[in-house]
């Protein structure tokens, strides 16, 4: 008898899980495609060329796509490729409509953001990054950094924050700058031999990950995010914004959101020690480990200390732009004789999904404009808003809201930029505000961009820290928010302030 009755229950613990259906595990897709078809469906506005509504409808696909995540980002950047090459193909031209853009003009609408010089910065910048972690020098950096901070844990997340900014000048690539020093933080909780899933273990790791997008923010070079804006700036606007006028514009924020971070995350999540004796010991024995520094870190060194000192430069002593230097920097470090490593070595370690989609991110934002579909949508925005008539002030905290809510669905700060940078310079390009600085707003509200502060999945960075299972979500939410409204606060206290004296407001 009880062997009848055992055998369903043993029959029922070894049936396979439910797997999900195929429409539950592809929603998100299904409602990018949904969005496409019904903008497509709707009449198209008179004041609104057939390019424009059906760029806007390639937009709604994009946005929901990279909200929901559905499918890779680089697979997303192609399928949006091949929609501008056939929708726009067969749409009529937008200044002689008598005749069909066609389907190669709008193949070469869709791959024109890879002959933009931003996307060269990126490239650029990924190899530089990939050569850091080649070599381990960024490692030999931030552990150098930490054994000098002592052994009191506020200390350690001084020197934590420190080692981020530090290392944000050389590793021009967020989730390489947070690969990096993952490994590094876990070693420093190892060390000080507290619970992995304790206070000081969680607010060692946020505060990792938030140093990172605060330093974003401050520097030009930060972030792949930085680059769309600038190229956007650029082939719109018509005009660059260099590395020492971005730095002196947002670096007062970035040290100002540093000194923030340290206060919220030692007062909101109180390690459960104090101070731990052979702390410093055990970064020193990971140091040594590491042995002497070869002559590739030190190669390394020279080269990326003398490109920061031409992107300090820009402008001032000489008239190199910043993606030029980065790739000249970048050709020397695969040069016979300087050897620091061979392009075999960087083949795997570059994430060429994240060039393709800035590519395609810029001809996106790039063909929105050319069709009028961004200044279009800018219009009803300027409306809705009431931001005609507004005042400077006002329309940077108004889109700075709207940016940080978005922001919210969106798991990519670069994608985020890719669909909105477009429409906010034609928002800008739009109000009857006299004065105001369009250049100057779009890189302020470019800063607004790199707000992930709140959800894990705001941004790849938060998971990679996140992977490590060192805190909850809840605490990265908790202390997330905090950070954002100080972030918010600031934006409109320096805009009133220091940027307007700048004459950026």
């Amino acid at each position: 008898m009880s062997i009848a009755n055992d055998t369903p229950a043993k029959n029922l613990a070894h049936a396979p899980a439910k797997r999900p259906s195929w429409v539950v595990k592809n929603l998100g897709l299904l409602l990018a495609i949904a969005a496409l078809l019904v903008v497509l469906l709707l009449p198209t506005p008179a004041a609104l060329p057939v390019a424009g509504h059906r760029m806007l409808a390639i937009l709604a696909f994009a946005v929901i796509a990279w909200m929901t995540e559905s499918i890779d980002y680089a697979v997303s950047a192609i399928v949006i490729a091949v929609l501008m090459a056939l929708l726009l193909g067969f749409s009529p031209n937008v200044t002689n409509p008598s005749v069909l853009i066609g389907t190669g003009a709008g193949l070469s609408l869709a791959f024109s953001g890879f002959a933009n010089t931003a996307l060269v910065l990126v490239a650029a910048a990924l190899f530089l990054a990939a050569a850091m972690t080649a070599t381990g020098l960024d490692k030999r950096i931030a552990l150098a950094i930490l054994s000098r901070v002592g052994v009191e844990t506020h200390r350690v997340v001084l020197g934590t924050i420190l080692v981020g900014f530090v290392i944000a000048f050389l590793v021009p690539s967020t989730t390489a700058r947070v690969a990096c020093l993952v490994p590094i933080t876990l070693g420093i909780i190892a060390a000080f031999g507290v619970n992995k899933k304790g206070a000081f273990a969680s607010m060692l790791m946020i505060t990792t990950v938030q140093t990172a997008s605060i330093w974003n923010v401050g520097i030009k070079t930060a972030a792949a995010q930085n680059m769309v804006a600038i190229g956007f700036i650029e082939k719109t606007l018509g005009k660059t914004i260099t590395w020492l006028e971005w730095l002196i514009a947002a670096a007062p924020f970035s040290i100002i959101m540093s000194i923030a971070l340290y206060f919220v995350m030692t007062r909101m999540m109180p390690p459960e020690v104090k101070e731990v004796p052979g702390g410093r010991d055990g970064i020193r024995k990971a140091l040594s480990d590491l042995g002497p520094i070869k002559a590739s870190e030190m190669k390394l060194l020279a080269i990326s200390l003398t490109l920061l000192a031409f992107w300090a430069t820009e402008g001032v002593f000489h008239k190199l732009d910043t993606s030029t230097t980065t790739l000249t920097a970048v050709a020397l470090m695969f040069m016979p004789g300087i050897g620091i490593m061979t392009w075999k070595e960087a083949q795997p370690r570059i994430p060429w999904g994240t060039i393709i989609l800035f590519g395609v991110g810029i001809s996106l934002g790039t063909a929105l404009l050319q069709t009028k579909g961004a200044i279009w949508l800018a219009d009803i925005a300027v409306v809705e808003l009431g931001l005609k008539q507004a005042s400077a002030l006002f329309i940077l905290g108004t889109m700075s809201l709207f940016l940080i809510v978005i922001h919210l669905g969106f798991a990519s700060a670069t994608a985020l930029a890719s669909a909105m940078i477009p429409i906010i310079i034609a928002v800008l390009q739009g109000v009857a505000t006299p004065g105001i600085n369009v250049v100057g707003m779009t890189m302020l509200l470019q800063f607004v961009v790199s707000f992930g502060f709140i959800l894990v999945v705001n941004a790849p960075q938060n998971m990679v820290a996140y992977g490590t299972e060192t805190f909850e979500a809840r605490d990265f939410v908790r202390t997330g928010l905090v950070l954002t409204l100080i972030a918010f606060a600031l934006v409109m206290g320096l805009g009133a302030t220091y940027w307007r004296w700048l004459g950026y407001v």
